[in-house]
């Protein structure tokens, strides 16, 4: 009965739409046979290409995040390097203000020891020119002696007699000086 009822309501179906049955199964093939050229010459190779883009964009996303993963990677290498290189700077000019503080040390000592040698040499020169100037006066002063004594005796003294009153007059002086 259920059976009937469908078989009857398939036919009310025909005959209202109109549906000729040697079209309909004509059409179904037409159908098929345009839906398997499609499927294999047009929808197939564009699965394919959408198959392969999707393979590139999930390739590319990939090396994306291993780029981004190699970037991090090289900017903390990057900065590291800055730092050693700020430590490393640092401690060179350390080293330079040390250096330039051991030369300025080292010249003001060479300076220091420089002066002190002339001063001591102006000392000496000076004791040396001191001597000679006590020398010539003990000279002159002998012969002024050995003069105001001979005008004082009113005669004439020999060279022996100059001598001994010179080393007379010098040996004064040197107990006085």
């Amino acid at each position: 009965m259920i059976i009937a009822s469908i078989g009857d309501t398939a036919q009310n179906i025909v005959t209202t739409f109109g549906v000729d049955l040697p079209m309909l199964i004509a059409q179904v093939v037409n159908f098929l046979i345009v839906a398997f050229v499609i499927w294999q010459f047009g929808l197939k190779k564009v699965l394919s290409t959408i198959k392969d883009r999707e393979k590139q964009i999930a390739d590319s996303l990939k090396n994306a995040d291993r780029i981004k993963l190699e970037l991090e990677e090289t900017e903390k290498r990057q900065q590291e390097t800055l730092q050693e290189a700020s430590l490393s700077a640092k401690k060179t000019v350390s080293a330079a203000q040390e250096q330039a503080k051991a030369f300025i040390e080292a010249q003001k000592e060479d300076a220091r020891k420089q002066a002190e040698e002339i001063v001591e040499k102006a000392k000496t020169a000076m004791e040396l020119e001191r001597q000679r100037i006590l020398s010539d006066a003990r000279e002159e002063i002998a012969s002024l002696v050995i003069m105001t004594t001979s005008r004082v005796l009113e005669k004439e003294l020999s060279d022996d007699e100059k001598s001994r009153f010179s080393s007379a007059a010098v040996d004064n002086l040197k107990l006085e000086s």
